[in-house]
């Protein structure tokens, strides 16, 4: 009864402290009816290996979401739901007061560009940059070395790089057309009103 007392302690532990990183990792991933279900099947089999799982779990907790994932869906409905989940996050406003010059990338440009990359380097971005893993951690996720997820992160890194390049020289004829005019311009834009 003790041994069974302790191992639910342990479980409630466990779920109250990663429950919402590993659905926030299946909601990147899954519609969110979905996503729930894999955390939740996540924790069950958690639960089965409760005394066998490494530390820090999470690395071990998010590799078997991404295998369940893996599971029910595709990498294409991965990446479009993705795109779908980020474009939320911007707004008119964002577009508005971001300034590429000032050292911002937009929004809108960043989306474009991660959607646009292959799974793999997606997966190894958000790991990294979303759920804050080392490559150490997120090789777990992923099933590899830190040595090998550190070359798939650096490799991401520049493919992003250079889609947001060739993404700023396609927009930059458009930006220049749709710029704000200089603060004279604006006064003698506002007087024409």
């Amino acid at each position: 009864m003790e041994a069974e007392r302790s191992s639910a302690d342990r479980l409630a532990d466990l779920y109250d402290r990663y429950h919402a990183r590993v659905l926030a990792f299946c909601l990147l991933r899954a519609e969110e009816s979905a996503a729930e279900e894999v955390a939740g099947e996540t924790f069950l089999i958690a639960w089965r290996k409760l005394s066998s799982l490494p530390d820090p779990p999470l690395p071990w907790l998010l590799g078997v979401a991404r295998n369940l994932l893996r599971k029910q869906y595709g990498a294409q409905m991965r990446r479009n739901l993705l795109e779908q989940r980020l474009a939320v996050l911007s707004d008119h406003r964002d577009q508005q007061e971001w300034d590429v010059a000032e050292h911002v990338v937009a929004r809108e440009a960043a989306v474009a560009a991660l959607a646009q990359l292959p799974e793999r380097h997606t997966e190894a971005l958000v790991l990294v940059a979303w759920h804050g893993l080392s490559p150490a951690e997120a090789g777990k996720v992923v099933g590899c070395s830190a040595t090998t997820f550190s070359v798939r992160l650096h490799r991401a890194r520049k493919a992003l790089a250079k889609k947001l390049e060739f993404l700023e020289r396609t927009s930059a004829p458009a930006r220049r057309e749709n710029a704000v005019p200089p603060v004279a311009g604006r006064r003698a834009a506002r007087q024409e009103v």
